[in-house]
C-alpha cells in the first residue's frame, strides 16, 4: 500500500463517525483507533455471524391516501442490482414481488447481503444505480403494495 493510499485512509477516518477500523491487504495490516474521552469497560469481541437475507424497511413518504411506499436500505454499503456483473437485474420497475424474494445485494465489508421484500408489492420506480454507495435508511425502490 503507498504512503498516499495510508494518508488518505487515516483523512477518511478522521472525518467519519467511526471509532475503530482495521485493513488487510496481502501482508500489509493497519488499524486505527481513535481515544474516547469516557472510559469505558472493552466490549466482548462478537464473532461474526454468517450473512443472513435482511428484510427492508417500508417508509411512508406522504399521507395515507396517496401514500408512496419505499424500500430502505438497512445498512451502509454498495447496491447492486444483479447476482453478478452482466447478469439481469434481480426486479425490474413494473414487477410484481412476493414478501421474501430477492431484489438486490448490499455489499458491506467484502459481505454480500440478499435484500428481501418484506412484503408483496410491485416496483414503481428503482430510485439508485448499480454500484452505487447507498447509506442507512436511503431509498432503493419506490412501490405499491399489493
Amino acid at each position: 500500500m503507498k504512503k498516499e493510499d495510508i494518508e488518505h485512509i487515516i483523512e477518511l477516518f478522521e472525518k467519519k463517525d467511526i471509532n475503530k477500523i482495521r485493513i488487510k491487504e496481502g501482508d500489509f495490516e493497519i488499524e486505527l483507533e481513535k481515544q474516547t474521552e469516557v472510559s469505558e469497560k472493552p466490549a466482548a469481541p462478537v464473532a461474526s455471524p454468517a450473512p443472513t437475507p435482511i428484510n427492508v424497511q417500508v417508509v411512508n413518504e406522504k399521507p395515507a391516501t396517496t401514500a408512496k411506499n419505499t424500500l430502505n436500505s438497512p445498512m451502509v454499503g454498495t447496491f447492486y442490482s444483479a447476482p453478478s456483473p452482466g447478469a439481469s437485474s434481480f426486479v425490474k420497475v413494473g414487477q410484481k414481488v412476493r414478501k421474501g424474494e430477492v431484489i438486490g445485494i448490499i455489499e458491506a465489508m467484502k459481505i454480500m447481503n440478499d435484500l428481501e421484500a418484506e412484503y408483496d408489492c410491485q416496483i414503481s420506480e428503482i430510485l439508485v444505480a448499480d454500484g452505487q454507495p447507498i447509506e442507512f435508511g436511503m431509498a432503493l425502490f419506490a412501490v405499491e403494495k399489493l
